[in-house]
């Protein structure tokens, strides 16, 4: 258990034991990393007074957790990556509805709950990711395309027990169809080079080294890379835009159906969707704002525009379940 963690847990005790919660101040559980986080709920509270306490662990572990302490969790808020982990909390009770004019209008219904429980906060493009020195981007079309015969030895993968692949995979089976989507899957698994990554960044990594050719990763784990590398021989590649667009994801939150301070938990919520929260939360992490008034970073700009996929993705988790029986079926591992 990091440091931090053991302060907040000490501070969680602490309000046990005080009753503090009738000050000005919450409870987040959030499964983004604090170096990610902390700069906004700093600056929350320079600008309102309201102290953030906060809790970082993995979601499955954040979830399970709120499940177990039920009426009784101090979190008032639950911030997660990913709409098929926020959907699944939807689904295990975790949450309550929010009905906000503030969020609806700053950010977009396909990155919003249907019930009002979670919205997005920023948002991560899962595209194509290439090598500047083999592949010309003119043979690159569509996520379908990297089943052809052409990439056969030249594709990496990342697991399949990832949610974000799964998420892919459920948008696809909504968009595609099953047996499409089948058939897909099994010329990418088909097509790969090397064993199956544990992550994004060694799959680039792999690209950068020649070990494949091609890759399917969220664009803010390209970013951090050409930060730190700005030589690297990989660029990213905007797939399907003669039709459904580049797969979008959400990194986002929802205020927990015990909250203690539901009405601030909301106020904050709020905030997390305007200007001011928007560049922090995104810029930090090279990931686009979900409030669609506001243009994405210098140096996420600098990858280009793209037409994104409009499908709600709250879908990425209504289909998970056969997402994932698919990949396991077809031997993504």
């Amino acid at each position: 258990m990091s440091c931090k963690t053991l302060v907040a847990t000490a501070a969680l005790a602490l309000t046990a034991v005080t009753g503090f919660a009738q000050a000005k101040e919450l409870v987040v559980y959030s499964s983004r990393q604090e170096h990610l986080i902390r700069p906004v709920f700093e600056l929350y509270t320079e600008k309102t007074g309201v102290k953030i306490n906060y809790i970082t662990d993995g979601e499955a572990p954040l979830m399970a957790r709120l499940r177990a302490e039920g009426a009784n969790t101090p979190a008032d808020l639950f911030i997660t990556v990913d709409a098929g982990n926020l959907w699944q909390a939807e689904e295990m009770g975790l949450l309550r509805s929010v009905k906000s004019d503030v969020i609806e209008a700053n950010i977009p219904s396909q990155y919003r709950s249907s019930n009002s429980q979670w919205t997005g906060l920023s948002l991560r493009a899962r595209t194509i990711a290439y090598s500047t020195e083999r592949v010309d981007p003119d043979t690159l079309s569509t996520y379908e395309a990297l089943a052809d015969e052409q990439w056969q030895g030249r594709l990496c993968l990342r697991t399949s027990k990832k949610v974000y692949n799964q998420s892919l995979t459920a948008t696809m089976l909504e968009t595609l169809g099953e047996e499409k989507t089948a058939e897909i899957i099994r010329g990418w698994v088909a097509n790969t080079s090397v064993p199956i990554f544990s992550n994004d960044t060694s799959l680039l990594q792999a690209i950068d080294a020649g070990q494949c050719d091609v890759g399917i990763v969220n664009t803010y784990y390209f970013g951090r890379l050409e930060k730190d590398n700005p030589d690297i021989n990989v660029a990213l590649f905007w797939p399907n835009q003669d039709d459904r667009g580049v797969h979008v994801n959400i990194s986002g939150a929802g205020v927990t159906r015990h909250a203690k301070q539901p009405q601030e938990a909301i106020k904050f919520l709020e905030w997390l969707t305007t200007e001011e929260a928007q560049r922090i939360f995104a810029d930090v992490n090279m990931e686009f704002p979900a409030n669609d008034q506001l243009p994405p970073a210098d140096d996420v700009a600098a990858w280009g525009e793209f037409k994104a996929d409009t499908i709600d993705v709250e879908i990425a988790g209504r289909r998970q379940p056969e997402a994932i029986m698919l990949m396991d079926r077809l031997r993504w591992n």
